[in-house]
């Protein structure tokens, strides 16, 4: 059975020391045990050297747009670049993947997430149809891809199939580059439904459901997806201009919409939400949904920035991900997280409180709650019944020396551009070593070859 022992590890009520942690062969947590002498546990016992923390949830991810990254930066002849003239992009380069494709893609990006802290992924997954928009003969086969992927590296995954059959709200209709994207309802169902059967019995993988915003399902959509089981995830307010079409069509705003026309709850996770008011932003506070914010994706696609201090202090809980992959380490999106507030604001430290002071670790154990929450799988702390999922601190690393307890956290997420990850683990698994995935090198072999055949 694994077990591990580190000098160090943050649990549920805090920092302890000399922490045995041991699993089970499924990979569960069977005990944690503080206060452990290194030759007292008994039986083989991993022992590692640095501190260690709880392996933190990606609860947003389009895999394929990993191999846009870098690629859609060139000014257009217009000028007038922004969130919509880099998604007729995207429409191109999506329209150039294959199955082969799709799965080398994937298996690289969850090598670079492990590699940055990440144990699990919410593939928001829309991409379900050959180029011409005819399904394969298998429907779900490019999400049973992203399956095959994350089996294969050891990520913990949560797939999420996507809904998509209109082009804006509501029903209007789609636009070429998006017929690679469409189902009607039941179709979907069926795609779902092959997803849950896919990952019976695997305590790595659950499935949700994700329509995919406003502008892409009806209400009647809307209304009958937010009937099915497991976590519900969907893009809003993202952008002013969609923040305008929804209030041309419906006399209200997205978050405000969909506050007062479906059931929003806990299992909910609304990507984005970057256009709120200020009502909104407590409204959706008190519902307990998870804000999915992704920092990086958000930046680059100038979509804005989120009411990050007004949200918490309304209660509210979110969880981080990665998106379009331009980044892809956990703690640069908590560290961009907090300094864009910063730069917004004029200030500094601000999403820590008086009883929580330093703002790494609020901002860590809040992704790590909220993002276990909309993977709807049991992680993200160090506990007997939840994942072994674990993420090893190099505390000689340069950017980590010297550092412990909280100020370990600040450390990592606002120190240095090197990785001081030494060791992840997924599921009990050991996956990186040394900062390096153990597949890393014939994946990425995989992945290059790829990249020179789209980018040809």
């Amino acid at each position: 059975m694994p077990a591990f022992l580190a000098p160090a590890a943050l649990l549920p009520d805090g920092w302890a020391a000399d922490v045995l942690i041991t699993a089970d062969a499924a990979g569960w947590i069977t005990a944690v045990r503080p206060g452990m002498a290194p030759g007292a546990a008994g039986g083989p016992v991993r022992r590692l050297r640095g501190a260690v923390v709880p392996g933190v949830p990606n609860l947003h991810s389009h895999a394929f747009q990993r191999a846009m990254a870098g690629a859609t930066e060139r000014r257009s002849p217009a000028g007038q670049d922004s969130f919509w003239s880099w998604r007729e992009v995207m429409y191109r380069f999506a329209a150039r993947l294959g199955p082969a494709e799709v799965e080398a893609v994937a298996a690289q990006l969850c090598v670079e997430l492990l590699e940055g802290g990440f144990t699990g992924l919410a593939e928001f997954h829309y991409l379900h149809h050959a180029p011409d928009g005819t399904p394969y003969a298998e429907p779900a086969e490019l999400l049973l891809r992203h399956l095959a992927a994350a089996r294969r590296t050891g990520m913990g995954i949560t797939l999420l199939p996507v809904l998509y059959r209109h082009g804006g709200i509501f029903g209007l209709a789609p636009a070429a580059g998006q017929r690679r994207f469409l189902n009607d309802l039941d179709p979907y169902l069926r795609i779902v439904a092959t997803a849950r059967a896919a990952v019976a019995g695997d305590p790595q993988a659950a499935v949700g459901i994700a329509p995919h915003s406003l502008r892409a399902v009806t209400p009647a959509m809307l209304a009958a997806l937010a009937g099915e089981d497991g976590p519900l995830h969907i893009h809003v307010a993202e952008q002013p201009r969609e923040v305008a079409e929804c209030l041309a069509a419906t006399g209200a705003r997205p978050v405000e919409w969909l506050l007062a026309n479906l059931p929003v709850g806990p299992r909910w996770c609304l990507v984005h939400a970057t256009h709120m008011t200020a009502a909104e932003t407590a409204a959706l506070a008190a519902t307990g949904a998870v804000a999915g914010l992704c920092p990086t994706t958000e930046a680059s696609l100038g979509d804005g920035v989120f009411p990050l201090a007004e949200f918490l202090a309304a209660g509210g809980r979110f969880g981080i991900g990665t998106d379009s992959h331009v980044g892809t380490a956990a703690r640069d999106e908590l560290r961009l997280l907090e300094t864009g507030q910063r730069l917004l604001r004029q200030s500094r430290a601000v999403a820590a409180t008086e009883a929580s002071p330093h703002p790494g670790r609020r901002l860590l154990e809040a992704a790590l709650a909220g993002g276990a929450r909309a993977m709807g799988r049991p992680v993200g702390a160090i506990a007997p019944g939840l994942r072994c999922d674990l993420v090893e601190l190099d505390t000689e690393h340069p950017s980590l020396a010297g550092h412990s307890g909280d100020t370990l956290l600040d450390a990592w997420v606002f120190s240095g551009q090197h990785n001081p990850i030494r060791t992840v683990v997924a599921g009990g698994r050991a996956v990186v070593e040394a900062g390096r995935h153990l597949l890393g090198r014939e994946i990425a072999e995989e992945f290059a070859a790829v990249m020179r055949r789209l980018l040809a």
